[in-house]
Formats: structure tokens, C-alpha cells, sequence
């Protein structure tokens, strides 16, 4: 099997508003430095902008004009920018996914222009949940992580322990780091291609 990019030619990179969205500028550099074939965009949800800087985000994914705020009001009069972040990508990371977002992915809302792609991408989707203490344990957080793991074309990394910054505790829940997200990813996209 040959995997390392798995062929991927572009990626879009979502990040929500999750404290560990702040590693996001060190994660695009790595992914430049791992890929530096590999087409970048990213998209940030507006909990997002809290903790990383779009312009670090942009200098370091080496594309200064392609960071899209996750709001239908940043999106110029006549576009459709649902349409651009579907078609564009053949692949999607979702690093890090809070419980909200993955909830609101799960469940197939689409009341962003990034929740809309990803309802109708033919991309392949990875999805890294950072989740609060505690919440691995909710039937309904687990409900959601089973619904996306079914989904065709959706890949859930698994979380890793990690502390948390409100409690200072040490347990599992912590977004998998982006290169275990993108080999699963291209794992996945090796399997599909062999028909297995």
C-alpha cells in the first residue's frame, strides 16, 4: 500500500472553537512542510477567531487570501461560498471539532457555508472531536461521534488524553494531532480506491 498523501491534491482545513484551535498555525506549517505540493484553504468558525489569529493562519498555510470566515456575511453579494468549499477540496480536516460543531455535522444542519459543504462534499472528511471533561461519556456526544463514524466518506480520529485548561485534569478528550487525522484520512482514501 502506498500511502504517505494518498493523492490528495487539495485540502481545506476547518478549525472551531476549541482552545486547541490555537495550534493551528504550527499544524499548517507542518502540513506545508510534510506536503508542500498539497493546495491549502482554511476556514475558521467565528469561536475560532478567539483563539487564533486568521493572519497566522493565512501566513503559515502559505495562501494570505484563502482563510474564509464560517459566516454567510462575509461571503461577497452573488456567491455562493457553500458551492466553492464543496467542490474545491478532496479533502477536509476538521481539527480541532468541538462537540457543538460535530453536533451540528452529525445531525446534517447546514446553516453555514461550511456545514453546507460538508453536508454535500464529495471530499473525504476528517473529523478530530476536542471534547470537554466529561463528555466522551455522554450518550448523546457518543450517539453523534457513531452517526459521523457511519457516515461514507467521514473519517473520526480517535481523541487523546490531554489536560484541560478550565479543570487542570489530565483525561481523554483531546483532539488527535493533525498527522495521525491525515493518515487515517489517507488510509481511508488507499482502501477506497483498492475497493476494499
Amino acid at each position: 500500500m502506498d500511502i504517505p498523501g494518498a493523492g490528495f491534491r487539495r485540502v481545506l482545513v476547518v478549525g472551531t472553537g476549541a482552545l486547541s484551535v490555537s495550534f493551528l498555525p504550527f499544524w499548517m506549517n507542518w502540513l506545508h512542510d510534510s506536503f508542500p505540493a498539497l493546495e491549502k484553504r482554511v476556514a475558521l468558525t467565528r469561536s475560532a477567531r478567539r483563539f487564533v489569529s486568521p493572519d497566522a493562519v493565512a501566513a503559515l498555510a502559505r495562501s494570505p487570501h484563502d482563510v474564509f470566515t464560517d459566516d454567510w456575511d462575509g461571503a461577497p453579494p452573488g456567491t455562493a461560498p457553500h458551492v466553492e468549499l464543496a467542490a474545491w477540496p478532496d479533502l477536509v480536516l476538521v481539527h480541532p471539532a468541538t462537540v457543538h460543531f460535530l453536533s451540528r455535522y452529525a445531525l446534517g444542519l447546514a446553516d453555514t457555508p461550511v456545514l453546507l459543504a460538508l453536508q454535500t462534499t464529495r471530499a473525504v472528511v476528517g473529523v478530530a472531536p476536542a471534547l470537554p471533561p466529561a463528555a466522551q461519556h455522554s450518550p448523546v456526544v457518543q450517539g453523534h461521534l457513531a452517526a459521523l463514524r457511519a457516515r461514507p466518506g467521514v473519517v473520526v480520529a480517535p481523541t487523546v488524553p490531554a489536560e484541560s485548561a478550565s479543570t487542570g485534569e489530565r483525561e481523554d478528550g483531546g483532539a488527535a494531532p493533525m498527522p495521525e487525522l491525515f493518515a487515517l484520512c489517507a488510509t481511508y482514501k488507499q482502501l477506497q480506491q483498492e475497493g476494499t
